[in-house]
């Protein structure tokens, strides 16, 4: 069976995220792709999503030939379907968590207002505080997330946020190339996230065919499908590369 891929969100590294999906992946060769936002000791002055989509086809070349299955969780799901618009024959599958963005003119106007985009100019801990709060359906309150471990690599996540807040909104993909991916698609989300994740659901079967979308109960994007119910998420996942 080909690699799969694993790309994380903006705050957390791909391996710990990933952990308890691939535990129940023991089998495949899973493979822990990092975001290139991260890469250098400090954020990029010149940062921009593409960098994410170069980085990861240099690192799918290095694996060989064959397509490669993409699991993107957030931001990571954003690089997926960025990347399928770009390299549709080197990719047998894509399985999407909430993605950040499907990169509709829809989703684009939410993350272009001023409720995502005033964000980046807010104090660290009002930032990450409000970062998190988008993430829920209005009404829905959970517990606040543990801080960031104090290690060199972590620390650099809240400005990690504020330049991702400000690049993804300027983000564009080649719409007809991304609907012209004739592999199966998969996206997961959870009922007590914001309506924008619930609204991708609705839109992605309309642009892939071959799309199947599952909605979790009780779950949001701080808990997300694959790390709150990974058996599940896995048992999903074979399905959808037997699929290809």
């Amino acid at each position: 069976m080909a690699a799969v891929v694993l790309l994380p969100g903006i705050v957390n590294p791909a391996r710990p995220k990933f952990a308890v999906l691939a535990a129940e992946l023991d089998d495949v060769q899973c493979e822990f792709k990092d975001l290139e936002i991260y890469a250098d000791p400090r954020i990029p002055d010149d940062y921009s999503f593409a960098d994410e989509v170069e980085g990861l086809h240099r690192f799918v070349t290095e694996l060989g030939d064959d397509p490669v299955h993409l699991v993107g969780y957030s931001l990571g799901g954003a690089i997926a379907l960025a990347y399928v618009a770009q390299h549709p024959d080197r990719v047998a599958s894509v399985a999407l968590d909430e993605p950040a963005t499907d990169f509709t003119e829809e989703d684009r106007a939410l993350l272009g207002s001023q409720w995502m985009t005033g964000l980046a100019d807010l104090p660290t801990d009002e930032q990450m505080k409000g970062f998190f709060e988008t993430m829920f359906r209005p009404g829905v309150e959970v517990a606040p997330p543990p801080p960031l471990p104090s290690t060199p690599e972590m620390a650099l996540r809240p400005a990690g946020v504020a330049t991702m807040l400000r690049a993804l909104p300027r983000s564009t993909v080649d719409e007809d190339a991304l609907r012209s991916y004739p592999g199966p698609m998969y996206l997961a989300y959870g009922s007590l996230s914001h309506e924008r994740f619930e609204a991708m659901g609705a839109r992605m079967p309309t642009r892939f065919p071959r799309c199947t979308v599952e909605r979790f109960e009780g779950r949001h994007h701080l808990d997300p499908p694959h790390q709150a119910e990974p058996a599940r998420v896995a048992t999903a996942l074979r399905a959808l590369w037997s699929r290809v």
